[in-house]
């Protein structure tokens, strides 16, 4: 066990805001922007009407589609988690990039585990149901809205669908890159080891049990600032195992090693995030970020050369975070680092937004789902400048930011979590961005619709 130097008092208020609002509340409270001059908006306004591109249907998507489909990683955003739109519009891209150009996988901001065995399903490898509809239930976890949707549904029909009649190794994958069911993933590895080495089984289980005895987080985080200690070699030690025997295990089981490999890691990050919480800084937003982008790296080594992959998560992640305040908070993002790792030429992100609508979401962790009514775009907003424009819906390409100077201005761009008040929409919703630097396209939508969740 390690120390840990300067811990938060786990009993402050400022503690307990923390933990019950981790990143998957993607709408990181930056103060909300302020009313622009009127002929730098005006300018904008005008550019944004000229170089804007209706959406009519999924072949208007030509544009973007040619752009995206060169790269490595096509990472598709949205400014909320509980918007039918941007799900239907990254499916329409995401199946274009598979169909048409050989995309290898879909990464999502869901729980690896959980869309591991989604994977299965639309890849018809072992141990899984037939039927759609009842592989969805594996997104049982709160927010059960966030991938156990409709949308959702019709998206991995339709993998499963294409995959039918393809070899295993050209079946295009649908995994999950967020560190939340971490004791799925624990008991993936467990129960991995315990079918191929019982020894490493018992060490695997006194390993996590210094972290899985505790009843939550907060008893956790309690016993680290109590103490000064915490678990983080314990459960390394776990991973170098499996890293040390990769060869031998990947022998006898290469499809679930595939899955407890990553798990592993998994459970490294999701200590390292909750951990994280009790200092003062970006840590815990930075540990979960950097499991984003390990498991998109990972895939591709998986797939092998020229592999290319999707990547669905909220803007805060997926635009590049240099373009916004989050750097001035020292935190980054997928987004910044796949084209940091992997060079700029070879990432391309698009970010989803919205003026007004509906949504789901809930008004604290853990909360009941509510259809809420999202208010128009504050004054001087991107989405404000967008409405203004009168397209939509609209696809604005920014591959060349030069091109776009009346849009270097930093403004406000939308951002939605699963914890959303409407009311305070103005002053809590909005990240500063410079939106050409940010993304290499944005889709607009005047107004959109809530999704459309599975009964449980």
């Amino acid at each position: 066990m390690n120390i840990l130097l300067r811990p938060r008092n786990p009993s402050s208020r400022l503690f307990r805001l923390a933990i019950f609002l981790p990143a998957l509340v993607a709408s990181v409270l930056f103060s909300s922007v302020s009313a622009c001059a009127g002929t730098s908006e005006e300018e904008a306004v005008t550019h944004i009407r000229e170089r804007g591109l209706e959406l009519r249907g999924p072949q208007d998507l030509n544009p973007l589609i040619e752009r995206a489909s060169g790269h490595q990683l096509v990472l598709l955003g949205e400014a909320s988690h509980g918007t039918s739109e941007y799900y239907t519009w990254r499916a329409k891209i995401s199946r274009r990039l598979i169909e048409e150009h050989g995309f290898d996988f879909i990464l999502v901001e869901g729980d690896w585990p959980l869309a591991f065995r989604v994977n299965k399903h639309v890849k018809h490898l072992e141990d899984e149901p037939a039927s759609t509809r009842e592989v969805m239930r594996h997104f049982s976890r709160w927010p059960q809205w966030m991938w156990g949707n409709q949308e959702v549904k019709e998206l991995i029909g339709w993998m499963h669908a294409f995959n039918a009649d393809r070899p295993e190794h050209e079946r295009a994958g649908f995994y999950g890159m967020d560190i939340y069911a971490h004791e799925d993933g624990i008991d993936d590895v467990v129960a991995f080891l315990e079918e191929h080495d019982p020894a490493a089984a018992r060490m695997a289980r006194n390993g996590y049990s210094c972290f899985t005895r505790h009843s939550d987080m907060q008893a956790y985080l309690q016993m680290v600032y109590q103490t000064g200690q915490h678990c983080g070699d314990d459960i390394e030690a776990v991973h170098r195992h499996l890293e040390e025997n990769r060869t031998a295990y990947r022998s006898a089981d290469s499809l679930r090693f595939v899955n407890v490999w990553q798990a592993s890691r998994m459970v490294i990050q999701a200590e390292r995030h909750i951990r994280g919480n009790l200092l003062r800084g970006p840590q815990a937003w930075n540990h979960r970020v950097d499991h984003f982008y390990d498991a998109a790296r990972n895939l591709l080594e998986l797939y092998g050369e020229d592999a290319r992959g999707i990547v669905w998560a909220h803007n805060t992640h997926i635009g590049d975070a240099r373009a916004t305040d989050m750097r001035n908070s020292g935190m980054k993002n997928i987004g910044q680092i796949a084209r940091e790792e992997l060079g700029s030429d070879q990432v391309y992100a698009v970010g989803l937004g919205t003026y007004r609508g509906d949504v789901l979401a809930a008004r604290q962790w853990e909360g009941a789902m509510e259809r809420m009514q999202v208010p128009g775009a504050v004054s001087g907003s991107y989405e404000y400048l967008m409405q203004q424009a009168g397209i939509s819906p609209m696809l604005l390409l920014l591959d060349d930011p030069r091109e776009h100077e009346p849009l270097m201005r930093a403004r406000g761009n939308r951002a939605i979590g699963v914890i959303y008040q409407p009311e305070r929409d103005a002053t809590q919703n909005y990240v500063r961005t410079v939106l050409p630097q940010r993304y290499d396209a944005f889709i607009f939508f005047e107004e959109t619709r809530a999704l459309t969740p599975l009964a449980q």
